[in-house]
């Protein structure tokens, strides 16, 4: 995220400054020894007594059974009792479990580009998967890069999937100094393919520039079974003759063939290795290389490999431009001639020709799904299709235990406990491929208000996934870093999940949206009895989960909330942060205690009451929990309480409350380490005592029942709401508008030494896009502030539009947020999570119920 030194809610990547050098060193191949050994056994057979045999045999059963009685009574209840709360499954049955997920649905879905982390990789959704990708080296100052994951040291010019459907096709662009990639990806299912169909990979690789031509590039195209299975070699290797690569068999699919065709010349090289740690292939493919290097002055793969190899690596090297087509077959691959057929179906110019379908196909359903043609240029609607394209392309596919952290023992000294969280996958959205490849859990609310729209089976899956995570208590890790690949971008320290901090339900918003449009009779008969059945099984869940906020982060006074996890003995942040609320450093009461209301949780439990509600009166639930949710939601959306806990009638604005003073800063101190060794630390003053007040800075949090469309549209506080956000001089800019105020006391002020200021200023797509539905929704209320509602609405709007096309053309990427000042792209590039909502801004989708 925004500066490299900031810890942020959400975890730091690890650093990676010379990770991609070809490494030099030898590998130290290890290979494992097997030593049989015979057991005699004596035959012979001594009579002692006689016995009835059926009689013996009824005793042995009987007893077996009462010991199996026994194991499962007395034993498992006393190994439950030892099990900590915070890792057992909620006690219902799984959302995933439900008939619309298997079958057909769960097949079509096995393959697909869920390793976000890497610039192109393919899995399948099971734990223990054969996983492919592709590598490149890259050279730069004279010397030879390794490109394989994602990162932004990297430096390439773009990259990111500018079309894909989330489920058979996509198509990837990458540029890296004056080396163009384009990458395609496509799934078949036909007759005699095994379990989720056939695959196709399309590598095109061009020069930017003339000059480049016939310069040779090297290719690195991968396969590994993450399970351990060995990957046959083809026999001869000879690409020339056969196009076969490699093969194997698996439980899942059965047998599987890799093959490459090109209609280029091509040099293959190869190496096989045997090792459990897949995540380090990188590592492994340099060090093959480097050894080669220096033995023999060439820079190619040593054609060897480890026994038994579960990962293959093919190095394809050519002189650009050329192109190669990589074809994945299984199931029945005993018919040469009718894998031949199917090869053929997947390479060349059958392939070329279901490209271009599959193009057209996005195109049509993009203009379908959100009706631009007519609202946009045409450069704004292909940044739209690229935003929505990398948002799908960036799904993944997960499989660990997240680390949980228990309370700490009071013995001084004594660090976390750590326990793991049950074996779990997720399918999900990610935020950033490169510095975030992994679940978020309030993130992901803002995705599938995009991704419902588009393909509401694929939404319904990540929603249903993210809900089987829920623990006994209705609490949901806020990061799921599961799996080796996952943990391989997180430094250790920010691995632990803490179970008393939550994060914004804001799953919420899409469950509103999808409720409310099923009311509307907007989905088809089928579409209409999936969703009733999700939302029927998800209900228990969902009850939990706002139970456990309702509980966990309930306030000192009636309807208050507040987000636990606030450090209050800090010396060294200015103020300290909320990260469990998402916002992390933005302004909140200088003192931590459990006498602050936060003003944006209460608006959420809002949202949360008020879809609960809706969701139990589709069902026409006439019980007490329907009549608590909607007695829960009129009290949190109750205009006078609201004013009486959170609204300054002297500033005109809505605020958190706590024990707040303004008089703090950062000062240098002098500090004594070693032998008098002196240093200096950035460590925070106290100037007055604090007190309970109204916490004054105006920002996002402050628009929140703006956002919630809490004020009514003929109230004078309406009219002080739409001052705020169109005064220059505190929210307002040309490029949206800023998440706080210029006249805050903290705006763009550094919370630590190395903590830049990230929600102190910048913009932010994902609350400019609430901002934005509220004003859409005030410019259509009869009231006297509608027509300025409307025009604050259109400037701002345009102003979002712009800076991301023109930013997006300008750099190659979208943005995590924007500066205030000039509206530059600033933190992690790509960022097609929430900034991806451009597109519903483009549409003016937003869900207004």
């Amino acid at each position: 995220m925004a500066g490299g030194g900031r810890t942020s809610a959400r975890s730091r990547i690890k650093p990676a400054a010379d990770a991609n050098d070809i490494d030099d060193s030898p590998r130290n191949a290890k290979r494992n020894l097997k030593a049989r050994k015979d057991r005699s056994r004596d035959h012979n057979y001594i009579r002692i007594f006689d016995v009835n045999l059926k009689v013996m045999l009824g005793m042995s059963a009987f007893a077996f059974l009462v010991i199996l009685f026994l194991i499962r009574h007395l034993v498992n209840p006393a190994e439950e009792a030892r099990r900590p709360r915070v890792v057992t499954p909620f006690p219902a049955p799984k959302v995933m479990d439900l008939p619309q997920f298997q079958g057909e649905h769960r097949e079509s879905l096995y393959w697909g580009t869920y390793r976000p982390h890497v610039y192109l990789g393919i899995r399948a959704r099971t734990p223990q998967s054969l996983i492919a990708g592709l590598m490149w080296i890259a050279v730069k100052d004279g010397r030879y890069l390794m490109r394989h994951v994602c990162q932004d040291s990297d430096e390439l010019s773009t990259y990111g999937w500018t079309h894909h459907n989330g489920r058979d096709f996509g198509h990837q662009v990458l540029v890296d100094q004056d080396l163009m990639l384009t990458t395609s990806f496509l799934k078949s299912k036909v007759d005699g393919c095994g379990y989720g169909g056939d695959w196709a990979v399309r590598i095109d690789v061009q020069s930017k520039q003339s000059k480049w031509n016939e310069d040779t590039t090297h290719l690195f195209f991968y396969m590994a079974d993450e399970d351990g299975n060995a990957l046959s070699l083809s026999r001869d290797f000879d690409i020339h003759e056969d196009s076969i690569l490699v093969s194997g068999s698996r439980m899942d699919v059965g047998g599987w063939q890799l093959h490459l065709k090109s209609m280029n010349n091509l040099e293959v090289h190869f190496a096989g290795f045997k090792t459990n740690h897949i995540h380090n292939l990188s590592d492994l493919v340099q060090q093959n290389l480097g050894s080669q290097a220096r033995k023999f002055g060439r820079l190619q793969l040593s054609d060897t490999s480890d026994d038994s190899p579960n990962i293959l690596v093919f190095q394809i090297s050519a002189q650009i431009p050329f192109k190669i087509d990589i074809a994945f077959v299984s199931g029945n691959v005993s018919q040469s001639s009718r894998v031949e057929e199917r090869v053929r179906s997947l390479t060349g110019t059958i392939l070329t020709g279901q490209l271009r379908e599959k193009q057209r196909e996005f195109d049509a359903k993009y203009e379908k799904s959100f009706n631009l043609a007519d609202m946009i240029d045409s450069e704004s609607l292909n940044v739209g299709k690229a935003a929505l394209g990398n948002l799908l392309g960036g799904i993944g596919y997960f499989y660990g235990q997240s680390k949980i952290s228990l309370p700490r023992d009071p013995n001084p000294g004594d660090h976390d406990n750590l326990i793991s969280y049950w074996p779990a996958e997720l399918y999900t959205a990610v935020p950033s491929r490169p510095f975030f490849p992994r679940g978020f859990l309030w993130d992901e609310g803002f995705h599938q208000l995009l991704i419902w729209r588009w393909d509401v089976h694929i939404c319904l899956d990540i929603i249903g996934h993210w809900l089987d995570l829920m623990n006994v208590d209705g609490w949901i890790p806020r990061e799921q870093i599961l799996g080796a690949e996952a943990l391989s971008k997180v430094p250790e320290e920010f691995v632990p999940q803490h179970p008393t901090n939550g994060n914004p339900p804001t799953l919420f918003l899409v469950l509103r949206e999808i409720t409310h449009s099923l009311k509307e009779k907007r989905f088809d008969a089928t579409e209409s009895e999936e969703i009733s059945s999700f939302l029927e099984r998800a209900f228990v869940r969902l009850e939990a989960w706002f139970q456990w906020f309702n509980t966990t982060q309930l306030g000192k006074d009636r309807s208050s909330y507040y987000w636990h996890g606030r450090d209050s003995t800090t010396t060294r942040e200015l103020n300290a942060k909320t990260l469990s609320s998402g916002l992390d450093d933005y302004p909140r009461a200088s003192h931590p205690s459990e006498d602050e209301r936060h003003l944006d949780l209460r608006c959420w439990m809002y949202l949360a009451a008020d879809c609960m509600h809706s969701i139990a009166e589709l069902f026409d639930k006439d019980n007490k929990p329907r009549k608590d949710y909607g007695t829960t939601a009129k009290q949190l959306s109750d205009f006078e309480i609201l004013n009486q806990m959170h609204f300054d009638y002297a500033y005109g604005a809505y605020f958190d409350f706590g024990n707040h003073t303004e008089k703090v800063r950062l000062s240098w101190k002098e500090k004594k380490v070693g032998h008098n060794y002196a240093t200096r630390e950035l460590v925070r003053a106290v100037l007055e005592r604090p007190e309970l007040r109204l916490v004054p800075h105006v920002g996002y949090v402050s628009l929140f029942p703006f956002m919630g469309k809490l004020i009514p549209p003929g109230s004078w506080i309406l009219e002080k709401q739409l001052d705020l956000i169109s005064n220059q001089s505190i929210l307002w800019t040309d490029y949206g508008l800023r998440s706080l105020a210029k006249t805050s006391s903290l705006y763009m002020k550094r919370n630590t030494e190395h903590d830049p200021p990230y929600w102190r200023g910048p913009i932010w797509m994902n609350f400019n896009y609430l901002i934005l539905s509220a004003l859409h929704h005030y410019s259509n209320e009869d009231g006297p502030y509608r027509d300025r509602a409307r025009a604050i609405y259109n400037d701002l709007r345009g102003n979002l539009i712009r800076n991301v096309v023109l930013n997006y053309h300008q750099t190659g990427f979208l943005w995590e947020q924007y500066d205030q000042k000039k509206g530059k792209g600033k933190g992690t590039r790509p960022f097609t999570g929430w900034t991806s909502l451009v597109v519903l801004i483009m549409a003016e989708a937003y869900g207004e119920t």
